[in-house]
């Protein structure tokens, strides 16, 4: 049986500090820090054996990453028993040679995946093939930690417990809040832990000593007395030349820090990346002396919160359509620099005319840099005062970075939002790239939608709810029309309000879908697009996914000849007034570098 119960219940218990961050820094060429247990065991144990040395009386196995899901990334899951096996026997060999009566822990780390492509069944038979190794190769205790997800965090527990007796040390990780990035707060997360049997729980990792502290000051109140256990950072990394950096925090930081966590309740004190002897060496020293708290490190820094603002009401585009009035809008691309005159220009000319309620603007469209339509949109409503629907795809940006973009966005004015999904990066003008894509069309709509009740993408409260009307794309002409209509309700259920569909050149294709769908569930504007050559209608249907044009209409447009303009505005003409009659309104799509000709439709 472990000693952990023992040795906690005697004081602080000193850790190591960051073994995959040094390993990683040490071995070149390692396509994850496990590796190092197949290509340099003599650097495994020399780690293992510098912590000692410091001062550690509990080392981690070289085994964080050490499971099937995380392996077969690398190609490594057919070694996985291997990397295991000499992970532990490494670290027992550094004791051996030290001589020293440290614990081994074996370390098991997040999958970080239950919301994509790995289910909560399929984490637990990871995590218990590994706790299984773990536990056959002689590990004191389970170090299970790094867990930004509490729901995995539990599942990886029950998964240790399924195969092991040994004590389990639980650790998430936290921001400055004191809050993981799933929005769970420090207090709520030890007491679900208190009721799993873990030997000890706490803070790792995360963005340096200060969010360890933030953390352990919500959970002592509530630790009831479980043992708590903090093991950070050393500080925040930066990327330097392909490497990462880590701050040169020193060591008489990391001895306040020990002092200050252990006031807070902590009976385990370490680090975890970038955390080096010197880092160890300084809390052993300060756990040795007694020392007392010196500065107060643990400094709370919150926004300034401003007193609560009235709802702003809602949009013109929001009440035309709630209204049931017909709504036309415009679609405008962005300047490829930043000259905005002309757009501006048209944006003003449109909003004279009196016919148009809506500017809507494309966001990259065709995957080729153009200035941001969030910028655009800000720009036209402060200076033409028209209402905008800028075009949002998840291609471009994280999910933060799109947070960050829309916030500002928001706070600049821009409420309406059509959520899109993006041409693919590699029909553009960067062949090599490759799209971001950490939400799709569906997420970016539940995105904005949480953002509307308060909350950022992972469930952290924001200042104040935004008030983003949320539109989505649908393409009734869709080959695979099933497909589109399942997808449609999946954005329906996301949280959008009204919908604008890809262009259609047969009114026949947007029935068909209505029809399949039981009725418009949201209001739709049907995308009108003037055909002005037979041309440019045969290089559509041909390269451009999603539009389809009937052959009938590419066949009297080839036969119009130089007249082709005047019918490609006569059929797009009849197809506004049949729109009339089956939707909320229509966008239209001006004819190439013609942006004013959209009025040739609506103005007599």
């Amino acid at each position: 049986m472990s000693a952990l119960p023992e040795r906690l219940a005697e004081g602080v218990l000193v850790a190591d500090g960051g073994t995959g961050a040094l390993l990683s820094a040490a071995v070149a060429r390692l396509r994850c820090p496990e590796e190092a247990n197949l290509k340099a065991p003599e650097a495994v144990i020399g780690v293992h054996s510098g912590f000692i040395r410091a001062g550690a009386e509990l080392i981690e196995t070289n085994t964080f990453g050490a499971n099937r899901r995380k392996l077969s990334a690398q190609y490594l899951d057919d070694r996985l028993e291997e990397i295991v096996e000499r992970g532990v026997k490494l670290a027992r060999e550094a004791r051996e040679v030290a001589g020293v009566p440290v614990l081994v822990g074996g370390a098991i780390g997040p999958l970080g995946d239950l919301e994509g492509s790995t289910g909560a069944e399929d984490a637990y038979a990871v995590f218990h093939e590994q706790a299984r190794l773990l536990e056959g190769r002689g590990v004191d205790l389970f170090l299970v930690e790094t867990f930004f997800d509490l729901g995995e965090l539990e599942t990886a527990i029950s998964a240790v417990k399924a195969v092991s007796s040994l004590p389990i040390v639980a650790q998430l990780t936290f921001d400055e809040d004191g809050q993981t990035l799933a929005g769970v707060s420090a207090q709520d997360a030890i007491e679900r832990l208190l009721t799993l049997g873990v030997a000890a729980a706490g803070a790792n990792c995360g963005l340096g000593p200060q969010a360890a502290l933030a953390a352990l000051g919500e959970m002592s109140p509530h630790a009831d007395g479980l043992p708590l256990s903090a093991q950070p950072n050393v500080g925040l990394p930066s990327r330097s030349g392909g490497r990462i950096v880590y701050p040169n925090a020193t060591p008489d930081y990391f001895a306040e820090f020990a002092a200050q966590a252990r006031r807070l309740g902590a009976r385990v004190i370490g680090g975890c990346c970038g955390t080096s002897p010197a880092q160890i060496a300084a809390i052993r020293a300060a756990v040795e002396e007694g020392r007392e708290p010196r500065v107060p490190l643990f400094v709370s820094e919150r926004d300034v919160v401003p007193r609560p603002q009235p709802a702003p009401g809602r949009t013109l585009l929001q009440e035309r359509l709630e209204a049931g009035e017909w709504v036309v809008s415009v679609e405008l691309d962005p300047p490829k620099g930043t000259n905005m005159e002309a757009m501006l220009a048209v944006a003003g000319r449109l909003q004279a005319s009196g016919a148009v309620h809506a500017v809507d603007l494309n966001d990259n469209p065709m995957a080729r840099a153009r200035l941001s339509a969030l910028m655009a949109a800000v720009t036209i409503e402060r200076t033409i005062g028209i209402e905008t629907i800028p075009h949002v795809t998840p291609r471009d940006a994280s999910a933060m970075g799109l947070q960050s973009q829309l916030l500002g966005a928001h706070a600049e004015g821009v409420r309406n939002v059509l959520a899109v999904t993006g041409d693919p990066p590699h029909v553009g003008d960067y062949p090599g790239s490759s799209g971001v894509y950490d939400v799709d069309a569906v997420g970016l709509a539940s995105l904005l939608v949480r953002l509307n009740h308060g909350e950022d993408f992972s469930g952290k409260a924001i200042d104040a709810p935004t008030s983003f009307y949320v539109g989505v794309a649908v393409n009734p002409s869709a080959e695979d029309v099933e497909r589109e209509v399942e997808r449609f309700r999946e954005k329906i259920d996301a949280g959008a309000r009204f919908a604008m569909t890809q262009a259609l050149f047969d009114i026949g294709y947007l029935d068909r879908f209505v029809e399949r769908l039981g009725g418009a569930p949201i209001p739709l504007l049907v995308g009108i697009w003037p055909l002005t050559s037979y041309q440019l209608a045969y290089r559509l249907h041909n390269e451009v996914p999603g539009i389809t044009i009937p052959e009938a209409l590419q066949e009297r447009l080839a036969a119009a000849g130089p007249d082709a303009r005047r019918l490609g505005f006569e059929l797009a003409g009849e197809l506004v007034s049949e729109a009339r009659s089956r939707a909320a309104g229509i966008y239209i799509i001006p004819p190439f570098k013609e942006p004013d000709a959209a009025l040739e439709l609506l103005v007599p």
